[in-house]
Formats: C-alpha cells, sequence, structure tokens
C-alpha cells in the first residue's frame, strides 16, 4: 500500500557546469590546499546546497560515490573540454609527499560573471571559504560524514534528496516528536 516516490532528476546543464568549475579556480587560486579532491567537493556541497536551499542544483550534474567523496561524473570530460578551449590548465606541485594537481585559469582567462545568480554565488563563496585552508584528507574524511555518500553504493549516484538528511545525531526531544507525529499519520490512515 505504501507508494514510492521516485526521485528527482534534474537536467545537466555541461555549460553550467565548466562554468563553476573555473569559478572555483578562479575563487581558489590562494589556498594551497586546493586540488582535484577540494573541487570535487566544493561542486558537491555546492550543488546540493543550492538544491537544499534554492530548490535546484546549480548544475544538476549526477555526483557518485568515490573513496575519497562525492564527486561529480561529468567533472573529467568538462575538466579536458576546458583545457582544450585553454581556459584551464593542470599545474602539478609537490605537496608533502604528494603530487597535487590543480587546476589553475590560464592566462588571460576569467569566469563569466552572468553565469551565477547573485544568490548562487553567495553559496558556492560560502562552500569555498568553508573548505579554505583544509587539506585533502580534511575535505574527504568530512565529506565521509553525509549521509548520502554514507547510504550509497560504492560507484552509484547519490540522490540529491540526501541533502535533506543530517548526520548529525538527533536529540530526545526531536525524536519523541517525530514519533509522536508519525503515530498521529498512522492513526489517520486508519
Amino acid at each position: 500500500m505504501g507508494t514510492q516516490r521516485k526521485l528527482r532528476q534534474f537536467e545537466f546543464d555541461p555549460k553550467r557546469l565548466k562554468e563553476l568549475i573555473v569559478y572555483v579556480a578562479a575563487k581558489a587560486h590562494d589556498d594551497p590546499t586546493f586540488g582535484a579532491i577540494k573541487l570535487n567537493k566544493i561542486l558537491y556541497y555546492a550543488d546540493f546546497a543550492a538544491y537544499r536551499q534554492l530548490g535546484k542544483p546549480i548544475t544538476g550534474a549526477a555526483y557518485y560515490k568515490l573513496r575519497e567523496g562525492p564527486a561529480p561524473r561529468q567533472l573529467l570530460a568538462a575538466r579536458d573540454e576546458l583545457i582544450e578551449q585553454g581556459r584551464l590548465q593542470v599545474e602539478e606541485r609537490p605537496y608533502f609527499t604528494y603530487t597535487q594537481k590543480r587546476l589553475v585559469l590560464s592566462e588571460g582567462c576569467e569566469p563569466d560573471p552572468e553565469f551565477l545568480r547573485p544568490e548562487e554565488q553567495a553559496l558556492v563563496d560560502k562552500v569555498i571559504d568553508f573548505f579554505r585552508g583544509m587539506s585533502a584528507r580534511e575535505v574527504s574524511d568530512y565529506s565521509h560524514r553525509e549521509p548520502g555518500w554514507i547510504l550509497a553504493e560504492d560507484r552509484a549516484d547519490i540522490p540529491y534528496e540526501s541533502a535533506w538528511l543530517s548526520a548529525e545525531p538527533i536529540d530526545q526531544e526531536t525524536e519523541e516528536a517525530a514519533l509522536r507525529i508519525g503515530a498521529e499519520l498512522l492513526a489517520r490512515r486508519g
């Protein structure tokens, strides 16, 4: 008798993903810890926060579960196209015992100032600032607390609806209220 709800699918906009990548690379250029893993997490958190706060993601990209945390499925194609167009380049830098792969703007390239609405830009800036200075390991570990990442199978898509789930434990008062509401709803069904 229960009905299964279909998860929302958003139309993927490859141009918005590419512009978001360029924007993030420009805004994070002075963060010495900015690399590929951090880029993945910034894109994920920006899209999922936009869905939660604005009703739809910025790019509509499909995010999936990787060992290091969520990543957009379409990232490599978008990145490669931006490199081919000469807008971005990959810069490899030593970072402790690793080689950090950073996307940097090519000379003379700037993000398109028109692609983000002001509320989207504020949201993306907040995500970038939150992760500024965190290492790839710290950002990855942080993303491993996301319920959507936890619940997804390896390499499976993470539904945007998981943005509504909380990783924080609920207090007893909230739990009792939820149980009371659930009992009332079941009683109404008869």
